[in-house]
């Protein structure tokens, strides 16, 4: 599948406020040429409130990276980050708006941090702008989002490292590792579950104003156009359809990539179904408490969240259990360690987890944008569609209530419904970049 430029132009001048592709970002135009070593890498950071702000520093530790631009709608945290550099020595420009970084030639790569409804369309112009991209997970906020992404690196030929940085870590790889190697046995279910208390309880609050320094209608973007409230902003606004999945595209794509991995699993489960409920989050519409099922022929991947109760299965708030016929192997950011079964197999006794995974993982970015070898990223863009989709499934079998068949070939689903949560429809002039 390859994006067309043709209509890459066709879009921005359908949004009249070039809000899509800018008919100036000619592939490769705005690329410079890095060569060596010697050559300063210099990045810019879109959304930088959270993890976009975690993100950019672990890049800059790197030798050879420079930070020159910040960008966010809301003024008082870009002033805040800026003041932040600077008092390390480094000065930056700052914009509020990300189409003025992706103008910017001497630009090199960029790392988008914003909330999920702006993932795609961001990373997609930035590719076209000929910037390489270090983009947060989830990749996209729709099926089509993250097949469109995909597109657009291919298209482009861009670096564009996903933020699974838990791919960069060695405990997880040498996990994975130990079940390919089949001491587990048959591999009948893999569990996969967060207990967390953050973002909890949400309440209802009543629409309001935007704080002074936001630009409101830049941070809506390509979503519904609503009233400024407080619940869809700074933190919380993951619990909400516009812009999020949830926990499952939150925490869910770190662990599940995981259980794929050690299945060898394709984002192409035969039945989805998924229940939840609201208990203690009123005020939100994504489910704290969530179980969903992906059956796959041979084995199951199961998936569970609850917010604020409990510590979570196996006395972990987090974690990934292939449970096989001689044994299970439990998985977390922490470490691993394997369970035998009946005596069937020789215990392994907790492998600590030793290295920082977004250090590693920033400097795998950097690596690949100085090699060019794509084959060496550690979260190329189809990893994270693969299990950004998979998650998708999950909440789109919640809230169409039905058990969903998927159709691989044809790309879609058995229940009309659910078709129609595919795509993520765009608002406020914006156009999803088209496959």
């Amino acid at each position: 599948m390859t994006i067309s430029r043709r209509k890459f132009i066709r879009n921005a001048a359908a949004t009249g406020v070039g809000a899509a592709f800018s008919p100036v970002m000619v592939p490769f135009a705005h690329a410079r040429p890095i060569h060596s070593a010697a050559d300063k890498i210099r990045v810019a950071a879109i959304g930088i409130n959270s993890m976009g702000w975690a993100d950019v520093n672990a890049v800059m530790k790197n030798p050879g990276v420079e930070c020159v631009a910040l960008c966010d709608v809301d003024r008082n945290v870009l002033d805040k980050r800026a003041a932040e550099l600077a008092g390390k020595g480094v000065q930056v420009k700052t914009y509020g708006d990300y189409r003025r970084v992706l103008d910017n030639k001497d630009i090199d790569a960029v790392v988008i941090g914003t909330p999920d409804h702006w993932h795609c369309l961001m990373m997609a112009e930035a590719c076209a702008a000929g910037k390489d991209v270090y983009v947060e997970k989830p990749i996209g906020n729709s099926i089509a989002e993250c097949r469109a992404m995909v597109a657009a690196q291919e298209r482009y030929k861009r670096v564009v490292q996903v933020g699974q940085w838990q791919r960069s870590q060695k405990h997880f790889r040498d996990a994975v590792d130990f079940v390919h190697a089949g001491k587990l046995g048959k591999v009948g279910l893999v569990k996969v579950w967060g207990y967390f208390n953050y973002g909890s309880p949400v309440a209802q609050q009543p629409d309001g104003i935007p704080p002074a320094g936001v630009d409101y209608g830049m941070w809506l973007g390509p979503a519904t156009k609503r009233p400024f409230n407080s619940n869809r902003f700074h933190g919380s606004f993951r619990w909400f359809w516009d812009y999020a999945g949830g926990i499952l595209t939150d925490w869910g794509v770190h662990l599940l990539d995981y259980a794929m991995l050690g299945m060898k699993a394709a984002n192409t489960p035969k039945r989805i179904s998924s229940s939840g409920s609201m208990l203690r989050n009123p005020g939100a519409e994504t489910p704290d408490t969530m179980t969903a099922l992906f059956e796959y022929e041979g084995f199951n991947i199961q998936w569970e969240h609850v917010i604020g109760y409990g510590a979570g299965i196996y006395n972990r708030q987090h974690g990934i259990a292939f449970l096989g016929e001689n044994g299970t192997l439990i998985l977390d950011r922490r470490g691993w360690e394997v369970v035998p079964y009946e005596n069937r197999m020789e215990a392994v006794p907790f492998q600590n987890s030793s290295d920082n995974g977004l250090d590693e993982h920033a400097r795998n970015f950097v690596e690949v944008i100085r090699s060019r070898s794509m084959g060496d990223l550690h979260a190329p863009i189809r990893a994270g569609a693969d299990v950004a989709i998979l998650a998708q499934m999950g909440n789109i079998a919640y809230r169409t209530g039905s058990t969903l068949h998927w159709n691989a070939p044809k790309g879609e689903f058995d229940v009309a419904a659910a078709n129609k949560f595919i795509t993520h429809e765009y608002h406020n002039g914006y156009k999803m970049p088209r496959v």
